[in-house]
């Protein structure tokens, strides 16, 4: 899998000039490259079908979960609750790592760009109550999407929003959107089937 290009929403005071920072974006940028299908063949091709009829398309989901595998193996959690002060909770991101000076995590998009935006926010209002540190959002490009099952939230739907994430009042802290893309598309590749381990894909 590919980075095709990404967007610093945030980058304020020190923590994003240190040797830890410097690891972890390293660790996420290799863990998203890692991602391949079919298993084994050192890149990403998907299946050129369009997947907005049923049944058709590859799975969102599994491409997810091969990333979250990759993480783990850095020593990074699944599932992470965010503790903020907050009435109510935020909700889980879909992977995270503690530093000296908060959570740096990781949300990778399987829905539609409401879903997007709720991933940004938490990540924001974590930034916002100290208790995140740094986030990173994984969204695929329009030419992505339109080859997976769900119509999932796509980085060209984001960027019209970008001003106002990074208008907010961060004194220090990391916040990013990564747009992804597949190496190849093919006629004749299987496609990746919702539900499938993660494993498999890297």
């Amino acid at each position: 899998m590919k980075i095709i290009k990404s967007e610093i929403l945030i980058n304020a005071g020190t923590f994003c000039r240190t040797k830890a920072f410097r690891e972890l974006h390293a660790q996420v940028t290799e863990a998203i490259e890692s991602v391949e299908w079919p298993p084994g063949s050192g890149s990403f091709t998907l299946r050129k079908e369009l997947g907005k009829e049923r049944g058709k398309g590859s799975g969102v989901k599994p491409i997810k979960d091969a990333c979250m595998v990759k993480l783990e193996s850095y020593g990074w959690s699944k599932e992470v609750p965010l503790e903020t002060p907050a009435h109510k909770r935020p909700g889980n991101v879909d992977a995270a790592i503690q530093t000296k000076r908060g959570l740096f995590c990781v949300e990778w998009e399987t829905g539609n760009i409401s879903s997007s935006h709720r991933a940004l926010n938490k990540m924001s209002l974590g930034l916002l109550t100290g208790v995140v540190i740094g986030g990173i959002l994984v969204v695929p490009t329009r030419q992505m999407y339109k080859y997976l099952t769900d119509r999932v939230g796509n980085f060209p739907e984001l960027e019209p929003y970008f001003p106002v994430w990074k208008a907010l009042p961060i004194l220090d802290g990391f916040l990013e959107v990564i747009a992804i893309e597949h190496d190849a598309l093919s006629d004749t590749v299987d496609r990746i089937p919702k539900g499938t381990d993660g494993r498999s894909l890297v």
